[in-house]
């Protein structure tokens, strides 16, 4: 039996579901069922039973599958030990980043990656919130940062802050709610946000919370184009506290008072690469630079 057999049986017993798997590990769904089919023959009894949405395991896959893991967590291990008797640390990171870099504090981690361990390359690349942590999750990308809640059970995430939100509005708007009453702002427009975001969540969340549904106007995956939006008075948005109290402070938008509205800022990566020493570097570093104790993974 091979390891990627046993990798493939892992990954459809966490995920229940071939294509999910066949997805996460690169591969043609026929290529996965076959793998399947092949450590089947090998230990002489079926794994899986198929559902109406998706597998199951079996009893006897039940008793293989903490074996199994066990076999690939050793099999991870023996390498990064192997890596580690190099010597320094080498490799490349590729991250994903979705807010301001600013935001992040990307500056100073990356300040601090590059002087600890400087045979290490890390690379930067911006999307949406979505992207990233569907990168992580297919293992395209090593970590990420994600702004909400992280929906997949095979991605571990790192707290690293609860991002403050603040409803901007466009200059002059807050006398057109009568009282303050903040379910009046359903009565307003509001500037669209992206599904591929994971601020559409949020928006979403903190209007059921109003039960408001107001009508939504343009669209938009960034928060520096949300708040171009709100000055040119296109409509309300939501913003990240400290932007918007400084846009406020400047004149350019009103702040609606005391409604706050807070999300989750987490570093991300997938779960099974919790061992690897890029990413434990990755993980270790942003401690001091956040300011937060790094969970136990193991």
């Amino acid at each position: 039996m091979e390891i990627y057999q046993l990798r493939t049986f892992v990954t459809v017993a966490q995920l229940g579901h071939l294509t999910q798997a066949a997805e996460v590990l690169h591969l043609s769904q026929p290529a996965v069922t076959a793998q399947i089919k092949a450590v089947e023959e090998e230990v002489g009894m079926p794994l899986f039973e198929r559902t109406a949405g998706g597998v199951v395991l079996t009893r006897a896959g039940q008793e293989l599958l903490p074996q199994a893991q066990e076999i690939l967590a050793s099999a991870k291990n023996l390498l990064n030990h192997a890596r580690s008797l190099k010597g320094q640390l080498t490799g490349k990171a590729q991250i994903g980043i979705t807010l301001m870099p600013a935001v992040l504090r990307i500056g100073p981690w990356v300040a601090r990656l590059t002087e600890r361990f400087p045979l290490l390359e890390v690379c930067l690349q911006q999307g949406v919130t979505g992207d990233v942590i569907n990168a992580v999750r297919k293992k395209e990308l090593d970590g990420g940062f994600y702004l909400g809640k992280n929906p997949y059970v095979n991605v571990h995430t790192v707290l690293l802050d609860n991002m403050r939100m603040r409803v901007v509005l466009p200059k002059g708007w807050l006398a057109r709610v009568p009282d303050g009453n903040p379910r009046e702002l359903g009565k307003l427009c509001w500037v669209g946000v992206s599904q591929f975001s994971s601020l559409s969540k949020i928006v979403s969340e903190l209007w059921r919370e109003l039960n408001i549904s107001p009508k939504k106007v343009s669209e938009s995956d960034t928060f520096l184009t949300a708040m171009e939006l709100v000055k040119s008075g296109v409509g309300v948005a939501l913003l990240p506290e400290a932007d918007a109290l400084a846009a406020e402070q400047a004149g350019e938008l009103e702040v609606w008072p005391e409604l706050v509205k807070t999300a989750e800022l987490q570093f991300v990566f997938a779960a099974d690469k919790a061992s690897d020493p890029v990413l434990q570097v990755l993980i270790g570093e942003l401690a001091p630079v956040w300011g937060i104790a790094i969970p136990n993974f193991e």
